[in-house]
């Protein structure tokens, strides 16, 4: 087989995980050259409303997304799925300082228009029915060129928040005495509502930085869980972490070390989404749509195609990157860009070793008091294997690799930043070497 990850390490994977290290390393999702016909996805899992915090009408949201080269979208609102009866009162909800109120109705009227925008005087005050999710996406839907995912952002205690993929009906939030024990008591939810309908489905770990709630540690006990946010592009989530908090890369590199290594928990893959709250007409620019998607290589833009090609973690995340390909071939890690004139890029391997220090210590305060915070690891974890300037590099496993991630970065100034001074990026997921 051309694609050679020199046999995925099964024995670092329980049986929960297995069959998506199977489906990776035998079914071979990746086109063996950048000449083939398998197609890009480009989507945003991470998705907010007026049905929850959003500030805009999802039609209004939908068209956006659409206009602007999505193929899929998730509406992921808080504790709600997008089904039933909901009115509201534009002049009132909770966005109106901010431009989130009248300003957006007027503009749903204008693009709309009755009949279809319904709307009603109560005791002289304008309310507006939020259409659901089954009565728009006709209006938008389209095979092979775009699709809605129904997704609840299952919102719980402890700064807990999990994204719950393609759905059939409402997860309540499942709690829990601490961190972990919420996580996992959501995540099983999820996978419970799976085998109960049948329904492809996914839970992802939303922002861990978002108040310093999820440490690495918590991330990488989680079983059943093999998705969580690299990158958020709300600007409250603290991608970058602080002095006292690691940055979500290297969140991400303790966490695949101790499960692949030490907790035989299997994979971690990392998604770049919006989290988008606030859209035209706001003068909130903290979560703007556009910030950050994954790209996804499957044959056919279904759910069921998506969901399997993400599970394979045949994916990349970017904030704009566009990659041609990615692929080990013959023991060769191949990453390459496809480049825009002008623009500079460097690309980095990255991993730990097998015979890694995994020693720790705790985070301290200024009087010497234990954080709760993620511990200080040596710099084995996440270490830089090797880095190339330019659009195409190649890194070669020796095998002493316990997996190889591909990290590439742009000099091309990101025209939504998250940040102040950020520039394009983009990240491949994990690769596990025997």
């Amino acid at each position: 087989m051309k694609f050679g990850l020199n046999k995925l390490s099964l024995c670092f994977f329980p049986l929960s995980v297995l069959l998506i290290a199977f489906t990776f390393a035998c079914k071979n999702h990746q086109p063996e050259t950048a000449d083939s016909n398998t197609i890009w996805w480009k989507g945003n899992l991470h998705t907010h409303s007026l049905w929850s915090d959003g500030d805009h009408f999802p039609e209004v949201i939908t068209r956006w997304y659409k206009e602007n080269g999505y193929h899929f979208l998730s509406v992921s609102d808080h504790n709600i799925l997008q089904q039933g009866e909901m009115w509201i009162q534009p002049e009132y909800n909770r966005h109106a300082q901010s431009g989130g109120g009248i300003a957006v109705f007027e503009q749903y009227m204008e693009e709309f228009g009755k009949p279809w925008v319904e709307s009603r005087l109560i005791n002289d005050t304008l309310e507006v029915r939020l259409k659901p999710l089954n009565e728009y996406r006709h209006l938008f839907e389209e095979p092979e060129k775009f699709m809605l995912i129904n997704s609840e952002e299952i919102t719980d205690m402890h700064v807990v928040h999990v994204n719950a993929h393609n759905v059939l009906h409402f997860i309540p939030p499942q709690g829990g005495e601490t961190v972990r024990e919420t996580i996992q008591n959501n995540v099983n939810a999820v996978h419970h509502h799976h085998h109960e309908t049948g329904q492809e489905m996914f839970p992802h770990l939303n922002h861990p930085n978002f108040h310093f709630a999820v440490t690495a540690e918590d991330l990488a006990h989680i079983e059943g869980l093999h998705f969580f946010e690299v990158y958020n592009g709300h600007r409250g989530v603290y991608n970058y972490g602080d002095e006292n908090h690691v940055d979500l890369d290297r969140f991400w590199d303790i966490t695949l070390t101790l499960r692949l290594a030490h907790l035989d928990l299997g994979m971690m893959f990392g998604l770049a989404v919006d989290d988008s709250h606030h859209y035209e007409n706001s003068m909130d620019h903290t979560a703007l749509p556009g910030r950050g998607w994954v790209m996804v290589r499957a044959d056919f833009l279904t759910p069921e195609y998506i969901i399997r090609a993400l599970k394979a973690g045949d994916f990349y995340s970017t904030t704009g990157v566009k990659l041609r390909d990615f692929s080990i071939i013959d023991n060769e890690y191949i990453v390459e860009i496809e480049d825009e004139p002008g623009v500079e890029y460097t690309i980095q391997f990255i991993g730990t070793p097998k015979n890694h220090d995994i020693s720790s210590r705790p985070v301290l305060d200024q009087f010497g008091n234990e954080l709760r915070a993620t511990r200080t690891y040596s710099e084995e974890i996440g270490m830089f294997f090797k880095e190339i300037s330019g659009t195409r590099a190649t890194y070669q496993l020796t095998g002493d690799e316990l997996y190889v991630r591909a990290k590439i970065i742009s000099t091309k100034a990101h025209p939504n930043p998250f940040a102040e001074g950020d520039t394009e990026v983009a990240w491949t997921q994990p690769f596990v070497v025997e």
